[in-house]
């Protein structure tokens, strides 16, 4: 068995998701950090397009590409600095030189140094007032510091202590530009435009940067953003490049469902064709910015909803222009939905069809409403989604299931929350992963939107093991039996039914956080594994889940199992891992109620790296996680 503690604090930290997902203002989930390893010397960020150091050498000044000041003084940590506060380094008044490049920048620690700097494809470095120079960067074809050099600065303290500001942000030498390093951890500069895809499986979420690349925040991930091959982004460029001659302007957005095809272009244009693009009918929303985004109903792709950019200059009062548009018809006819929302960019919207919930990323963060997606009809006063620091959100996004909102920020990456809507529509899910799914009897289930002071599960008692405004876990009776189970709960509210539930014998799930992460232990030491800790071959781990139905000897609903010779699972457990077989060493409780520990041994491999791993029991499968394995 793992360490007793260590499995005692992972289910804590599940329980706390319910104690504060129901704050208000919405507890949003940092996912991720800042940074991006593009194989550079050290971590990247974003673009960064200025940068000078104080008259003393002893902070830093930067300008983002978003045209943010920052500094630091410990070359450690940044903090935003007030307009105005960066003063650009001037060039050395050296002339008759030859440049390493013909559009080389020249910087220097003093006037009158003979070590001269220059900035242009590459750093380059002369000791000899320029009559000479060596490439400080170079690294094959590419520079170490990241592509498009924009700024370099000296210390007027050392000039071997210099500082470049690059595409991939900040970079510094302390001995001349023999050696590199990363000014990049904590600078809020991702330069995220658009959430691709969230978790799902072994997959993490997907992130589009402003220069095109697309990057993952991998399940198990603990440094940065990982560029990775996605034809999404270039399909999509490629589709809105081949349209734009045919519909006679720039198409700025595209979005398909089944036969129905939706491009928007800049003014407000919409055009929409019904089959895949033979046909078109367009139409014309005032004179707005351009269509940044859709959303189109999978269920009924004749729903669609739009969210407009900024209106170009001279186009009148941006407050008149339309931000939100809605269809019900195909595109015949296109409604305003913007109301008082703020007359800013929207970039980014998303929508749950059961309830009508609209969300929408604009330039003052996430807006949300209520509106009948299927009829005519004013939506609801916007109002603002709390809890996120102030930036520019660049694109808002639902699971699947319409269970979880996230939002992408700029400079600052991605959040996550509980999506609002669903306090006013309670569902229930595995705890697990937040995935409706059947229920087992002895299962730990969420039922997200309602504060449950009780529960019935059937015409049983079913313990409330932690609650909030937002969320409330709830243990199945172990003697739960039937083909469902409906879950009613009393909340200070009053009485809710909740819709049936499958019941089955098992319904594994493997618990994971809200990136993606799965909650896998080292057997030996207790120690969660992740992609800086991995597992080995022929080690043991274990894997938190739930839904594994009954143990023998029976056991009580809602009570821990002990640490020592807890109840065994009754049925069978199996795992795959890459989908191959491997050997489960034991299944049984967990000592925290709603929990089973399964334990299996890594067969030796070949191909160490990331790999799939699932449990299955009487037929029916849980999520696959991620796990990474070294010899």
């Amino acid at each position: 068995m793992c360490k007793n503690a260590t499995v005692w604090m992972f289910a804590a930290s599940v329980f706390t998701m319910a104690a504060v997902s129901g704050q208000n203002p919405p507890s949003w989930h940092h996912i991720g950090n800042t940074s991006v390893d593009l194989g550079v010397a050290g971590l990247a960020s974003g673009p960064v397009d200025r940068i000078a150091y104080s008259a003393d050498g002893s902070a830093l000044r930067i300008r983002t590409g978003f045209g943010l000041l920052f500094e630091t003084s410990d070359f450690e940590t940044w903090h935003e600095t007030s307009p105005g506060a960066i003063s650009l380094q001037t060039a050395p008044a050296v002339e008759g030189i030859r440049l390493p490049e013909a559009s080389s920048q020249l910087r220097a620690s003093s006037q009158a140094s003979r070590r001269l700097y220059a900035a242009g494809a590459y750093v380059y470095r002369s000791d000899n007032g320029g009559a000479s120079w060596e490439n400080l960067t170079q690294y094959g074809a590419s520079s170490i510091v990241g592509d498009g050099i924009n700024d370099l600065s000296v210390s007027p303290a050392n000039e071997d202590d210099i500082a470049v500001a690059t595409r991939a942000g900040v970079f510094r030498s302390l001995d001349g530009g023999k050696s590199w390093s990363s000014l990049n951890h904590g600078l809020p500069n991702l330069p995220g435009t658009r959430l691709l895809s969230l978790p799902v499986g072994d997959q993490g979420a997907r992130l589009a940067l402003a220069d095109g690349t697309v990057v993952e925040w991998a399940p198990g991930e603990k440094q940065a953003w990982m560029p990775v091959a996605s034809s999404v982004m270039v399909d999509e460029l490629r589709l809105r490049q081949s349209l734009s001659p045919e519909l006679g302007g720039a198409v700025t957005a595209v979005e398909g469902s089944g036969e129905f095809l939706y491009a928007g272009m800049s003014g407000g244009r919409l055009s929409v064709s019904a089959d895949g693009g033979v046909t078109w009918r367009s139409f014309t929303a005032g004179d707005g910015g351009a269509i940044e985004r859709f959303w189109v109903d999978p269920a009924n792709p004749q729903t669609a909803l739009a969210v407009v950019g900024a209106p170009p200059r001279g186009a009148g009062s941006p407050s008149a222009a339309p931000h939100v548009l809605r269809t019900e018809n195909g595109g015949v006819f296109w409604d305003d939905l913007t109301a008082n929302l703020p007359a800013v960019a929207g970039h980014g919207i998303a929508a749950d069809q059961a309830t009508g919930a609209i969300y929408v990323a604009t330039d003052l963060g996430v807006f949300m409403t209520y509106a009948d997606l299927q009829g005519l009809g004013a939506p609801k006063p916007w109002t603002a989604v709390t809890g996120l620091p102030r930036a520019p959100a660049m694109d808002v996004k639902l699971d699947a299931q319409g269970h979880q909102l996230w939002a992408a920020l700029q400079g600052l990456g991605v959040y996550s929350t509980l999506a609002p809507h669903r306090l006013r529509d309670p569902r229930v899910v595995s705890a697990a992963d937040f995935v409706a799914r059947a229920a087992a009897p002895g299962s730990l289930v969420s039922v997200l939107g309602a504060r449950a002071q009780t529960a019935q599960a059937g015409d049983l008692a079913a313990p409330v093991l932690a609650a909030s405004d937002a969320e409330s876990q709830i243990q199945i009776p172990f003697e739960a039996r039937g083909s469902s189970i409906s879950l009613a709960v009393d909340a200070p509210g009053g009485r809710t039914v909740l819709p049936p539930v499958p019941l089955e014998s098992a319904a594994p799930a493997i618990f994971v956080n809200r990136d993606g992460s799965p909650m896998l232990l080292d057997a030996a030491t207790g120690v969660l594994l992740d992609a800086m800790t991995p597992a080995h071959s022929r080690s043991h781990i274990q894997i938190l889940a739930t839904g594994l139905g009954r143990v023998k000897p029976e056991w009580p609903t809602g009570l821990a199992a002990p640490v020592d010779n807890p109840p065994q699972v009754a049925g069978t457990v199996t795992a795959y891992l890459d989908r191959q077989p491997v050997e489960v060493t034991s299944a049984v409780l967990a000592p925290y109620v709603g929990f089973y520990l399964v334990e299996i041994e890594i067969p030796k491999i070949i191909d160490y790296g990331p790999a799939e791993l699932y449990i299955q029991m009487d037929s029916q499968t849980s999520n696959r996680v991620r796990v990474y394995i070294e010899p």
